[in-house]
This record gives C-alpha cells, sequence and structure tokens, in this order.
C-alpha cells in the first residue's frame, strides 16, 4: 500500500495546543467495525465497559528530555534525550550536530553536562552521549530542574511548568520516555476507581515512547519503512490478567498496542518479559491480542494511523476522520479521543 492512501485534510485550528480542563471531559467518538459512529464524552468510558475486561495502561512517565546547552563558543545546542544506553550512556537527537566534535561538551547548567561519544547511531538519525553531573542525585532530580518536557512539534509553542503535569497520565510511574502514551492523558483518578467498581480488571505495562512511535513515513510504500526500536515490559500480573479474561481486552494507547501484538507475534501468548519492538503494524495485517482501543487522533501518513487502520479498515478510519474534522474534533497529542471497537456494533 503507499503512504499517500492514509493521508487526509486537517485545518490546523484543530491541532490542539493545550488540554481543556479537567482531562475527563474530552470527546469520544465511538467507532465499530460497521462504521458506525456516536459521539460521547471520555467521562462516559466507564459505561462502555463491563465486568471482567481487562484495561491495559502504559505507566511510563516523561521526563524532562529537551535540554538548551551551548558549546564553548557560545553557539547555542539543542539536545533532545531519547534512552539511556547504560549507566550515564543515551541516545540523543542533537540539531546541528555538525557543528559538534566528538568529546566536545556541551554546557546545559551547572548541574549537568553532556559530552559526544559517536556521531551517527541508527542510519545516522541518533547520536551517543555522556551525561555528566553530580552523583549526589539521580539524573531524574537533575532533569525535573534544567529540562523541558518535549511537546510534539504541531504545539507552536514552548513547554512551561505546566506541561510537566499536564502532558503526564495520573498514573505514569517510570521515567524513561521522551513523549507521553497521549491515550492515557484522559484519565483521572477518578475515572479509573469508578471502572475498577464496575470489576473491571486494570493491568499496566511500560513500553518507552521514542523515536520509533513517531518517526515520519518518508517513503512511498508503507512495506519500505522501518520503525526504530523502543524497549518495554511486561509484568506477570499484567500477562496472566490477559491470559485468563473473561471479557475483553481493551488497550489505552497504540504504545499498549503495540507491547502486546509484539510479545504475541514472538511468543504466540502473552508472557511476562522485558524486550524491545520494532513491530509496524498496517492493513492487511491483523490484531491478535486486543479487542478494542482507546486511542487519540494522528497524524496524516503516520504509523500510527495506520495501526489503528489495520484495527478497523482504513475506509472506517478515513471515513471518521473525515467526521471528526466535520464536528470539530480537537486532534493530537491534547486532543480528543475515539474509542473502537473492534467486537460489535452499537445498536
Amino acid at each position: 500500500m503507499k503512504v499517500s492512501d492514509f493521508d487526509y485534510e486537517l485545518p490546523k485550528e484543530l491541532i490542539a495546543q493545550s488540554p481543556i480542563e479537567g482531562r475527563s471531559g474530552s470527546k469520544m467518538m465511538c467507532l465499530n467495525l460497521k462504521g458506525e459512529i456516536t459521539h460521547q464524552n471520555f467521562f462516559n468510558l466507564p459505561s462502555l465497559l463491563k465486568k471482567d475486561d481487562v484495561l491495559v495502561l502504559n505507566d511510563t512517565k516523561v521526563i524532562p528530555a529537551r535540554l538548551m546547552g551551548r558549546r564553548e563558543t557560545g553557539a547555542r545546542i539543542e539536545i533532545f534525550l531519547l534512552k539511556p544506553i547504560e549507566d550515564d550512556f543515551w541516545e540523543v537527537l542533537i540539531k546541528n550536530v555538525r557543528r559538534l566534535k566528538i568529546d566536545e561538551i556541551v554546557f546545559v547548567a551547572p548541574e549537568l553536562q553532556v559530552k559526544l561519544l559517536e556521531k551517527g547511531l541508527n542510519e545516522g538519525n541518533t547520536h551517543k552521549v555522556e551525561l555528566i553531573y553530580d552523583k549526589n542525585k539521580s539524573i531524574y532530580e537533575i532533569l525535573d530542574y534544567v529540562g523541558k518536557i518535549p511537546l510534539p512539534p504541531y504545539i507552536s509553542r514552548e513547554a512551561d511548568d505546566k506541561d510537566k503535569e499536564i502532558y503526564q497520565t495520573v498514573f505514569a510511574n517510570k521515567p524513561e520516555s521522551s513523549a507521553a502514551p497521549t491515550a492515557g492523558l484522559h484519565f483521572t483518578k477518578e475515572i479509573l476507581e469508578e471502572i475498577k467498581a464496575k470489576g473491571v480488571h486494570i493491568a499496566y505495562v511500560t513500553l518507552v515512547v521514542g523515536l520509533g512511535t513517531f518517526l515520519p513515513v518518508k517513503c512511498e510504500e508503507i512495506e519500505d519503512h522501518k520503525m526504530h526500536y523502543e524497549s518495554y515490559e511486561i509484568p506477570e500480573s499484567t500477562a496472566k490478567l490477559i491470559n485468563e479474561a473473561k471479557g475483553d481486552i481493551i488497550a489505552v494507547g497504540t504504545t499498549v498496542t503495540r507491547c502486546l501484538e509484539a510479545t504475541h507475534a514472538k511468543h504466540g501468548k502473552i508472557i511476562p518479559c522485558k524486550d524491545e519492538t520494532n513491530i509496524f503494524i498496517y492493513p492487511p495485517k491483523k490484531l491478535k491480542v486486543i479487542n478494542k482501543l482507546l486511542t487519540n487522533f494522528h497524524l496524516p501518513k503516520s504509523t500510527l494511523i495506520m495501526l489503528v487502520s489495520a484495527f478497523m479498515g482504513r475506509e472506517n478510519i478515513l471515513n471518521a476522520y473525515k467526521v471528526a474534522v466535520s464536528e470539530k474534533y480537537r486532534f493530537f497529542s491534547y486532543g480528543d479521543c475515539m474509542f473502537l471497537d473492534g467486537t460489535q456494533s452499537f445498536q
């Protein structure tokens, strides 16, 4: 299939620049395999779940991964932390990396310097650095002070301190990711308690959201696109809940979906594991684990819109996006959401 098969027109004013107040008031489009659409709000989600369903969340936490530093010459250098390789060595993106020499140190703050060790990892896209800091504090404590939340490029404003709270799920636990699992941003603690009270099991995985999720597709044929690897973990309790589920498996977000589907593809079932994946899900591939998916609206021609098209059908998704535009839904990370039901009609 061609990448252009997953394009759609989106007015710029529908790209959400900030979330609505209160998280759970976002609009929620419900779509099933017949292409039927209903319009609700996210706070209605508990009414769509039933006893013994398993709701799977990604508990990764966004780190303030955007660092603004300077060379000794005074030239500004922007560094984007992607993931730790080992100890204090990280894989990063660097703007104007051509200016930097190997072993050169970029000064971010008195508490943190970054030393360039290697250029051109992952087909030239990323680089290896060493973070130099006072070991009396953890690197995550220091990043909270000197780093900025890395908002996506379609948000045309600078991140501020408020984003450190609102670009984070209420169940975020493990500080590793350079982007939020944005479908989870709609949840409040109250909504989670309401879901539990219905007898729905809540399970967690951790997928470190990085470059692989958001790298643009630059080739014409989708089969030619190569995903980058992202690490993930499935605890024993989550594997048990999924394998013994009496109800539906509802993935919250494409990151959860990729984690579960990658594990099933490798092992034939969900097992407790720490692994990494570059799984690329697109039509006509079928999903094997999840029955339903809560997700935000995705960029045109992105791997994420291809994933939801594999689940619900390309025509269904593109028609739903056309309806979302006409109904003035808010798009992307801080926008509204979709509840995709791969099991039945809403009638």
